[in-house]
């Protein structure tokens, strides 16, 4: 069995070189949050909160 599913958000934020782009993911029973600079959300059972770690990211 994969460890991971398909993104399940598609990516937002701003693009090019500097921008972070943050998506989510699922892990098993948990959904996390991931950006292109390699920041990682802690694993959340919620899908809701893995988006808002999303969206709150780079200000976390």
């Amino acid at each position: 069995m994969p460890h991971s599913r398909p993104t399940e958000r598609p990516p937002t934020g701003p693009t090019g070189p500097t921008g972070h782009i943050t998506s989510t993911t699922e892990r098993g029973a948990f959904c996390l949050a991931l950006c292109t600079c390699g920041w990682k959300g802690p694993a959340r059972r919620s899908r809701d909160l893995a988006r808002k770690d999303a969206d709150r990211h780079p200000s976390l």
